[in-house]
């Protein structure tokens, strides 16, 4: 099958096509970024390995920045079928905390509330043009959804199975 670019644009933001599943598509793409999440080895997340994922979490950031962008021109802006801001975002939200499926879980929760409620300065960074809106609120969504979970999982680390 031979792509041309503004389908393959779409393609890559729409995060190989599960934004188009129907309802909550910004659910499925946060689903699909815990799924991955979770057959990740632990090692990513943790210790000296951090110095490589922290450098592909930005380059996946920039690539999601450049895409969204792209797919912008045929979707509309800020598309509701544009998930792979959440794919950034849902790994913003898990980065520096001990990988398990409960902290995925709790994380993927917490981001998915912040990313709907955008409360000051997440629903803000939507104003700001072209790819970079789309995908800064979700990278802002996964930073309170991160802070929030480190914050619990230092008043309460058993919970988390830690």
């Amino acid at each position: 099958m031979k792509f041309k670019l503004p389908e393959l644009n779409t393609f890559i933001a729409t995060f190989f096509g599960i934004g188009f599943l129907p309802k909550m598509p910004g659910t499925w793409g946060s689903l699909a970024a815990l799924g991955l999440y979770l057959m990740l080895p632990a090692a990513l997340f943790m210790g000296k390995t951090l110095l490589l994922s922290i450098p592909l979490l930005i380059v996946l950031c920039l690539v999601s920045v450049y895409f969204s962008g792209k797919a912008e021109k045929y979707l509309g802006h800020d598309s509701p079928h544009i998930v792979i801001d959440e794919v950034c975002g849902y790994f913003v939200a898990v980065m520096f905390l001990p990988h398990n499926w409960l902290i995925g879980v709790y994380a993927f929760v917490f981001f998915r509330v912040f990313d709907i409620a955008k409360p000051y300065p997440i629903g803000k960074s939507q104003n700001i043009p072209r790819g970079w809106g789309v995908v800064i609120d979700d990278v802002l969504a996964g930073v309170f959804a991160n802070i929030l979970t480190q914050i619990l999982i230092k008043i309460y680390p058993g919970f988390f199975g830690l």
